[in-house]
This record gives C-alpha cells, structure tokens and sequence, in this order.
C-alpha cells in the first residue's frame, strides 16, 4: 500500500534488509549499563540534597532493594562515584557523601606543592569581594546572560607566610546572593566549603587550562615580584552537579620552589 514508507528515500534489497551503506548511517539507540543507571539515581539524589556533604548513604543492601537491583549493581555504581570523589569509603563505617574540607578533596583542587612534597597550610588574604555585571566573556563561561549579576573575588595566598598565588574568581550572582566581603573575610575553612555549606554548591569537577605568562604590573605588585616575573597562569571553569558552571578562576602562581603539575607516565 502506498504512504507505508515513512521514508521514501529509503530503499531495500529484495530479502527486505537496508543495504550496508544507508545502514551505516542510521543512528543505533542509545545503551546504559544498569549500573550506570543506578549511578545517576544516586547523583540525583545528591544534587536534590537527599545525603548531604559528610552524611552516611544507605547501605548497599538497603540501595539493591531501593532500585531492585543486585547488591554487585549497587557496589559498582559506588564505585565509580567513589573514584569521581562524590563518595568516600570509610573501613568499617560506610559509605559517606564527600565534604570539601576533606584533605583528599580539598587538595584534588590546589594542586601547588612545595619541592619537598609536603601539604603545607596556606593563609588566604582577601583583596576585593563586589557585585557587578558580568563581562561577555565571563557570562559566556558562566552560562549566563551578558550583563547578569556575578560576584567578583580577589585574593591572595599565602604560603609559610610567602604570597605565592593572586586568584580572580568570578561566581553567578543568581547563585552566591549575600555574599559579601565581610562574610567572606569571617570564614575560616577553605573557600570550596563555604560554598557547599552556605550556598548549597558544590565544585564537583573543573577544566583547567595551563599557561607560562610573563607578570604585567598589576600582577607583579599584588605578588610582590618583578614586572616580567614568570608565572603560571591557571584558568579554570568549575561545574556543579548536572554539568552547570558555577566558578570562573584566573590564578597567577609563583612557583619559585613549588611545582603545580605531576603525571605519572607508564
């Protein structure tokens, strides 16, 4: 009967198969493992704020029988989530949602160590802290509107008492409200747990791009080194849950007895 083909120019052999060549070019669906489904269950149930930053998840046992799924599904789900640095394993304890003032997450962010290979505290020194309408590059990084309100952050890092890094940060109005100076300044954790505690963000993943730059003035007064000093420029985009951008960093670092970069090559 005619109009059955929905596609008329879409042909068959005689047995009624696609020839290979227009075969080829249908798109096959899409497949996710089952415990990759289990995976992003759980991760919706952590943006939705179900286990907060530092809780206990339900067991495995409890999470088979929640999504009817083998305890092996679940564990694996975990583990992935585990190695992306969203949960924590804790001997004998359980599995817990991961906290930014957790060493091993804090770090997974600052990665400038000193020669020795040593965590040494850092002291941050803040500069600047103002509302302001983004720029259209910084909106075009932030997802947002050119023009929308963002919140601009200076400051600097200190090291044993050594200033070794200026930051600039730029974060989404909509998202930091009631971030001031002052706030800031009273905050005494690291920067990443202010924001999981008292804005409900939390950095999950970030892109970072390297670069050797040449101090300008500006740079060069706020480091205290010489105009033309090098440095590592380090841009990152940060992402919350659902792959939004929520942190736009510009960091200048001075790495006269540090290293920011280690690759283990096999």
């Amino acid at each position: 009967m005619r109009g059955m083909n929905s596609n008329p120019a879409s042909t068959t052999n005689s047995n009624g198969t696609v020839p290979a060549a227009e075969a080829a070019s249908v798109p096959s669906p899409t497949f996710s493992p089952l415990y990759q489904q289990i995976k992003a269950l759980i991760t919706q149930g952590l943006e939705f704020g179900e286990w907060k930053p530092g809780e206990i998840i339900p067991s495995e046992v409890e999470l088979a029988a929640r999504y009817k799924v083998s305890q092996g599904t679940v564990r694996k789900a975990i583990d992935e989530l585990a190695a992306d640095n969203l949960l924590v394993r804790r001997q004998g304890k359980g599995t817990f949602v991961a906290a930014h003032n957790e060493d091993r997450v804090q770090f997974r962010f600052l990665r400038l160590l000193p020669d020795d290979g040593d965590v040494h505290p850092h002291v941050s020194r803040l500069l600047e802290c103002r509302r302001l309408r983004a720029p259209a590059e910084i909106a075009r990084q932030l997802d947002l509107k050119p023009a929308d309100p963002v919140v601009l952050i200076k400051r600097l890092l200190q090291f044993d008492g050594v200033t070794t890094v200026f930051d600039e940060i730029w974060l989404p109005g909509a998202v930091f409200r009631g971030l001031t100076a002052e706030r800031f300044s009273e905050y005494k954790g690291p920067l990443y747990t202010m924001f999981e505690t008292e804005f409900g963000t939390r950095m999950i993943r970030a892109s970072e791009k390297i670069r050797a730059v040449a101090a300008d003035e500006t740079v060069a007064q706020y480091l205290g080194v010489a105009e033309g000093f090098p440095l590592l420029l380090v841009e990152r985009v940060s992402y919350t849950y659902g792959d939004r951008p929520v942190e736009v960093r510009r960091g200048w670092y001075v790495t006269t007895g540090y290293y920011y970069y280690q690759n283990d090559l096999s």
